[in-house]
């Protein structure tokens, strides 16, 4: 089968770009969407159903389409759930957001482009003399494509240690993908856990817990024992200053933010200045520089930049002072068994002492993986085909600052990419606002091709 457009990918970004294909194509063109993810468009962090897994971004800004800020406040309201432009909603509601958006644009059958969601993974590619790159299927299919629209996450990032060693009963507590939630229906009230890595995620995992009844001990472990700060309950304005202005050495930015918040007397304040205008200050940066900030100061950068809606970090900080939640700074260096427990022996920050952690529950909290190729055998197939290039600081594959793919011949299949891949160029890529845009400007840019 032969398509237009060709979007990789079944998670946030590709039904995005989707969304805006289909306003954009004209009603003779035809899109294939090829992913292996059942809940297509939901991905990973909208599927849960737990009502106390927020977003991290308020409802006001989370719209499917820049050009219309209160769509998602309106299906709220329309839902009877009501809620204010800063008010953060349920990552589930907005998974049903994002279906019925898309449903609502396929129901228009007679003047929207053709468009086929097909369940399966592509595992290889390969370029046709007729301007088009094949995509073989696990499914035992083909399809062409005249343009592409890559599309793929991320995986959850592996373990830092081997469980080799640890019999299956053992393995059966090791929690890999905590997305998963069934494994919280084992565990006893008053089990102890352990969860490695203090980011959203363990946030999350920490308040799933509890919600289904767990009273006992949770211990936290990452490198840097780092935790996400809450948005402010009444925001103020954003600083006053022109992020254009900032130097590109991290040293001297790093200091002139931290004047910025003093003046300002909030650091968010800064934040919110900054924004809107990270991918610009990224691209400044040179390589050396960007290379620093990834090495020392991506962990803090997170724990400001990502933050948690203000009454579930009040929740979290409650739990901490309580001593049901305790954070240890350290790494990781085994995970044995101690008769039916787990044994966690790390080094703490800073130290050469070797500490124990003893739990009944070990749950991988780490995050994603850093976007790359190594996860994706597609991507794999494509780079050794000289379709795609790595980006030099693994941070995806390289593309422009218009998010089309570098690599390739000329003359070759035109070729975007869309969401975490791009992060190289582009760095602030994850959340709805970013790719949101991207989103339509690709779409935009492969309709004016197709009309041309």
């Amino acid at each position: 089968m032969s398509y237009d457009v060709v979007v990789v990918g079944a998670g946030f970004s590709a039904i995005a770009t989707a969304c805006n294909l289909i306003e954009h194509l004209p009603a003779s063109a035809k899109v294939a969407v090829v992913g292996d993810d059942p809940g297509f468009g939901r991905g990973t962090a909208y599927r849960s159903e737990l009502y106390l897994h927020r977003l991290n971004v308020p409802a006001g800004r989370m719209s499917l389409f820049p050009d219309r800020p209160d769509a998602f406040v309106t299906w709220l309201a329309e839902r009877k759930r009501p809620l204010r432009d800063g008010d953060f909603a349920s990552r589930q509601d907005y998974g049903l957001y994002v279906r019925d958006t898309l449903a609502a644009l396929l129901r228009d059958k007679l003047s929207r482009c053709k468009v086929d969601f097909i369940r399966a993974k592509a595992t290889g590619c390969v370029e046709r003399y007729s301007a088009t790159l094949g995509f073989l299927l696990d499914n035992g299919d083909e399809i062409v494509g005249r343009n592409v629209v890559l599309c793929l996450g991320v995986g959850n990032a592996p373990l830092p240690v081997g469980l080799s060693g640890l019999s299956t009963e053992a393995r059966d507590k090791t929690v890999e993908n905590p997305w998963r939630l069934s494994w919280l229906r084992r565990v006893e009230a008053h089990d102890s856990v352990c969860i490695l890595g203090s980011g959203l995620t363990m946030i999350d995992q920490v308040l799933a817990l509890f919600a289904q009844g767990f009273r006992g001990r949770i211990d936290v472990l990452s490198r840097r024992g780092l935790v996400p700060h809450g948005h402010a309950r009444a925001p103020k304005p954003p600083a006053d200053f022109d992020p254009a202005s900032l130097p590109s050495s991290m040293s001297v930015l790093l200091r002139e933010l931290r004047r910025e918040s003093r003046r300002s007397g909030d650091w968010r304040s800064v934040m919110d200045t900054l924004r809107p205008k990270t991918q610009a200050l990224w691209q400044r940066l040179p390589p050396s520089e960007r290379s620093r900030f990834l090495r020392h100061g991506l962990a803090w950068w997170n724990i400001h930049r990502h933050r948690v809606a203000p009454d579930v970090y009040d929740r979290f900080r409650d739990m901490m002072a309580s001593g049901q939640v305790s954070v240890h700074a350290g790494y990781l260096q085994s995970v044995e068994q101690a008769g039916n427990q787990l044994m966690l022996r790390y080094r703490g920050r800073g130290t050469h002492d070797a500490s124990e952690i003893t739990c009944d529950w070990l749950v991988n909290c780490t995050g994603v993986e850093r976007a790359g190729i190594a996860h994706s055998p597609l991507l794999q197939e494509m780079m050794r085909q000289g379709l795609i290039k790595a980006d030099p600081l693994q941070l995806g594959i390289g593309v422009d600052a218009a998010s089309r793919v570098l690599g390739g011949n000329p003359g070759s299949v035109p070729m975007h990419a869309v969401g975490a891949l791009t992060a190289g160029q582009f760095w602030e890529i994850t959340a709805v606002p970013d790719i949101r845009a991207q989103a339509r400007a690709v779409a935009q840019r492969i309709s004016d091709s197709i009309a041309g």
